[in-house]
């Protein structure tokens, strides 16, 4: 009897398949850990800078111009300033970690949100 040709595909995708779950679960580790890189610059209120910010962090996910992407827009929103800073600061279930921003630097950040258009 011959063997099976198939075997060596089923265990090459089962390997993959296997792979792909605990690469996932190490991401969602790492979401926690993006959040505390956030708490853990040692920044002065004075050097934060909203617009600079902006594009090396939320860019990503709400777009180059903030006008939404994967993300929801921020230019623009409906979002009052209190809903923002509960927002920036504890993040949301659907993927945004809390922390980014450093606390002193809220309110900085939401200024600068509500001035986009």
């Amino acid at each position: 009897m011959g063997k099976n040709p198939v075997v060596p595909f089923l265990l090459i995708m089962a390997m993959g398949v296997g792979l792909i779950f605990f690469m996932s679960l190490y991401g969602v580790d790492q979401k926690k850990e993006i959040a505390s890189e956030g708490e853990d610059a040692s920044q002065d209120v004075a050097d934060f800078d909203p617009a600079s910010f902006a594009d090396a962090k939320c860019v990503s996910c709400h777009g180059g111009n903030l006008e939404g992407g994967g993300a929801p827009a921020l230019a623009g929103t409906d979002l009052s300033a209190d809903e923002m800073k509960e927002i920036i600061a504890d993040g949301t279930d659907g993927g945004m970690p809390g922390g980014l921003v450093p606390a002193g630097d809220i309110d900085a950040m939401v200024d600068y949100i509500l001035s986009l258009e």
